[in-house]
This record gives C-alpha cells, structure tokens and sequence, in this order.
C-alpha cells in the first residue's frame, strides 16, 4: 500500500475532487491539505504586513478552496464511517473542534463502507 504525497494529495482535493462529497478520503489526502492550507495562510499572513494588497490573493483563494475543504471533510468523515453532517459538530465551540481533529486522525474504516471502497486497498 503506498501513502499519498503531498502533491497528489493536493492534485486529488483541488483537481480530481473539486466538488466531490461522495466517497472517501485518505487521512494523508486530508492532511497534506490541511498542511498546504496552513503554509498558504502563513506565508500570506506574513507578507501581507510589507504588502496589505495581499490580503485580495488570500481572499480569492480563500473563496476558491471553500468547497473543496469542505468536500475533502466530507470524504475524510466518509472514510471512518461517518457521515459528512458530522462536520456540524464544528459549530460546537472547543468541543466540536477536539471531535473533530479526533475524527479526522482515525484510520480509514476497513474494507468497504456505504461510502465505497477503502482508497488504502
């Protein structure tokens, strides 16, 4: 079984799976998004001190990986065993975030789920 890289991760959330919020996603795919999320929003957060003007860069793509952040949540919610309205439990201020990250550190559900297959076989 080989994990997914980074760029393969992105390529599949961005590219392969813009809107797609059936199936499931592999903890790496969601992770290795996550983490380019993260670095995006640091180096912006940081250049936007010298140059205000990109704070416009980070909203339109801020704007532009809304639906597929929430459709690799979905899928990733999908991949425990979940369903994708779990992600509501966001909403729930601390609690729902710590159920969350729980959620979505877990490994896939083994064997086929009524999501599909598990991407790791």
């Amino acid at each position: 079984m080989k994990t997914m890289g980074f760029i393969e991760a992105l390529e599949s959330v961005v590219v392969k799976n813009y809107a797609n919020f059936s199936g499931r996603a592999r903890r790496s795919e969601y992770w290795y998004f996550a983490l380019a999320n993260f670095i995006f929003g640091a180096v912006t957060g940081l250049m936007s001190v010298e140059i205000p003007e990109v704070m416009y860069l980070v909203w339109i793509v801020g704007v532009a990986l809304l639906i597929p952040s929430l459709a690799v949540c979905v899928r990733r919610l999908h991949d425990i065993g979940k369903s994708g309205w779990w992600y509501l439990i966001g909403l729930v201020p601390y609690i729902g975030a710590i159920v969350l990250i729980v959620f979505f550190v877990k490994d896939s559900q083994p064997g086929e789920n009524k999501w599909g297959a598990n991407p790791k076989e």
